[in-house]
C-alpha cells in the first residue's frame, strides 16, 4: 500500500491519499472480495489506541516530509517492537499513521478483536480530544527537528583537530593499544585524551610535546617515556656501535641498590673513562654537573653525558658507603658487542677440555652477526662447549635479542609479549636459524644484566638449552 502525506500543521490532520492497496504483494485480500478500505479518523478512536498509536508518528512524519510513496504492511510485522496495547496487535489488516486508523476490511477487524465490549462499533468507543492530538503532533515535529540538529552536529566536529593535536593522538593511541595496565593506573584514559584535547595547549611541537609527557606521568610508570626525536637520535647512536660520551649503562634503582636517590650503574664499558675510573655496577650516580639526579629521567642522564669529545662532565657517585666525586673526560666510546676467546681448562688427562668464551656486552645492530662469527672461529680451534658471558650487560636492541636466542636454539618459544588481555605476541624459532645447538652452553649472568640480556638468558634456560650462573639479574626484562 503506498501513502502519500500533504502538507500538515499542527492544528489539523494532513489528508492521506491510498492508492494501489489492492496491487499491495503483502496485501491478501482480494479486489472483488473486499469493500475499498475505510478511514478512522483520530476523533473516532479508543483512547488507548490514540495513546499506542502516539509511538508512530514519527515514522509516518519523517517518511512522508519527503513526498515519497510508503509501502506499509501488517501491524503486527511493522509495529511489533512497539510496545504496543494487545488491542492494536491483533489489527493484522491494518496500520497506524498520522491520519488515523486504515483497515483493509472492518468486519474482519471487528472478528479479530474477539472483545464483546466493542462488538458494536469503533465508532462508538470513547472519542480523544483535539487537544491531544495536537499535543502529539508538536512534540513529534519537534523532536524531528532536534534530530536533524543532532545529525547536523554530528557530522561537523566541534573543533577541528591540527597537526599539534594529531601528534598527541597518535601517542594516545599508541599507550591505549600496548599498555600492559589497561585501568591505565586506575583512571579513565577516553576521558583523559577528551579533556587533553579541549584543556592542554597544543599550539607548538614543544607544547605537544609537554603534553604528552605529562599523559604519560598519569600512568606513573618509569618504564613508559617520550622521547623526542634528538633524544630518539642519541639513543640510536648508541645501538649502531659508537658514541661519544663516558662509556655508562645507567638504570632506576632497585631495593638491592639501597635507597633510591638517584640512577644506578648498570655497567660500564670495559676500558671507558667511566670504568678506569672505578665506577662499578650497582654505583649510584647521585648528580651530572651538579644537578641531581633525584628526580631525572634516564634519557635526559644520557643526553647529559654524552658530549663533545675532549669535553668533560662532573658526577657525584656513591659506591657503597663511599661518595666520590669525579671528573671524567668523554671521548668516543667502541661498543664492539663481542669479545671471543679460547680456554684450555687444566687437566690431569692429556685432552683437556677445549671452551668457547663469548662475552656479550651489548646488543647493539652489529651483535647477532658478531655472535656467530665468534662462533665459527671458536669452533675452528675444536672447542668442546662454551660459555656465553652476559654480565653486566644492560641490553639494548630487542630484535637482536630474539635474533642471538636463534642461533642456540633448534626450536622452542623465546618471549611471550603479553598485556592486560594476556598473550599478545609470540617469538619463537623452528631451527631455520640456528648455529650452535649442540655443544653444552653455559650463561654467565649479574645484577647488570638487564633488559635483552634477561631474555636471551631466560629463553636458553627454560628451552633447557644452557645452565644459568651467577647472580640475580636486574629485572627488566
Amino acid at each position: 500500500m503506498e501513502v502519500l502525506a500533504s502538507s500538515a500543521t499542527a492544528s489539523s490532520s494532513p489528508h492521506f491519499l491510498l492508492s494501489s492497496f489492492y496491487k499491495n504483494h503483502r496485501s491478501t485480500v482480494s479486489m472483488a472480495a473486499t469493500p475499498p478500505p475505510q478511514v478512522l479518523q483520530w476523533k473516532y478512536l479508543p483512547v488507548r489506541i490514540v495513546e499506542a498509536r502516539a509511538k508512530s508518528p514519527l515514522m509516518c512524519i519523517m517518511t512522508t516530509s519527503l513526498q515519497r510513496p510508503i509501502n506499509y504492511g501488517n501491524t503486527d510485522g511493522d509495529l511489533k517492537h512497539s510496545f504496543l496495547i494487545p488491542l492494536v496487535l491483533r489489527l493484522s489488516r491494518s496500520f497506524v499513521c498520522q491520519g488515523g486508523l486504515f483497515s483493509a476490511n472492518y468486519s474482519k477487524v471487528r472478528k479479530k478483536l474477539r472483545l464483546k465490549k466493542y462488538a458494536g462499533s469503533l465508532h462508538e468507543v470513547l472519542k480523544c480530544s483535539e487537544k491531544i492530538r495536537r499535543h502529539v503532533f508538536v512534540f513529534v515535529a519537534g523532536l524531528m527537528v532536534v534530530m536533524s540538529a543532532s545529525h547536523s552536529v554530528s557530522i561537523t566536529p566541534s573543533w577541528a583537530l591540527t597537526e599539534e593535536n594529531r601528534i598527541f593522538l597518535e601517542a594516545w593511541k599508541m599507550i591505549d593499544r600496548a599498555y600492559v595496565d589497561k585501568s591505565f593506573n586506575g583512571q579513565s584514559w577516553f576521558r583523559y585524551r577528551e579533556n587533553a584535547l579541549r584543556n592542554e595547549p597544543m599550539n607548538t611541537r614543544e607544547e605537544t610535546y609537554m603534553a604528552i609527557k605529562k599523559m604519560l606521568a598519569t600512568l606513573e610508570d618509569p618504564f613508559t617515556r617520550f622521547l623526542e626525536p634528538e633524544k630518539f637520535n642519541s639513543l640510536r647512536s648508541g645501538t649502531q656501535g659508537a658514541l661519544t660520551g663516558v662509556g655508562l649503562s645507567i638504570g632506576y634503582p632497585t631495593k638491592l641498590d639501597g635507597p633510591a636517590a638517584g640512577l644506578v650503574v648498570i655497567s660500564a664499558s670495559p676500558g671507558g673513562p667511566a670504568n678506569r675510573a672505578g665506577i662499578l655496577s650497582g654505583d649510584v650516580i647521585l648528580a651530572i654537573d651538579d644537578t641531581s639526579t633525584e628526580t631525572m629521567g634516564i634519557y635526559d642522564a644520557a643526553e647529559r653525558l654524552q658530549g663533545p669529545d675532549g669535553s668533560t662532565v662532573k658526577l657525584t657517585v656513591r659506591s657503597g658507603p663511599e661518595i666520590k666525586h669525579l671528573d671524567l673526560m668523554r671521548e668516543k666510546v667502541s661498543l664492539n658487542p663481542v669479545k671471543s676467546r679460547l680456554c684450555a681448562v687444566p687437566a690431569s688427562r692429556k685432552d683437556s677440555p677445549r671452551i668457547g668464551y663469548i662475552k656479550l656486552s651489548t646488543f647493539n645492530q652489529n651483535a647477532s652477526g658478531a655472535v656467530k662469527e665468534a662462533i665459527n672461529t671458536l669452533r675452528s680451534n675444536n672447542v668442546n662447549a662454551f660459555v656465553l658471558d652476559l654480565r653486566d650487560n644492560s641490553g639494548g636492541l630487542f630484535p637482536e635479542g630474539i635474533e642471538i636466542a636463534k642461533i642456540w636454539l633448534d626450536k622452542g618459544v623465546i618471549v611471550y609479549i603479553c598485556d592486560g588481555r594476556g598473550v599478545r605476541d609470540i617469538y619463537d624459532t623452528d631451527g631455520s636459524q640456528a648455529v650452535a645447538t649442540s655443544e653444552p652452553l653455559v650463561v654467565l649472568v649479574n645484577k647488570g644484566t638487564a633488559s635483552a640480556s634477561e631474555i636471551l638468558a631466560g629463553a636458553l634456560k627454560d628451552n633447557k638449552r644452557a645452565v644459568l650462573f651467577g647472580e640475580p639479574t636486574f629485572g627488566k626484562g
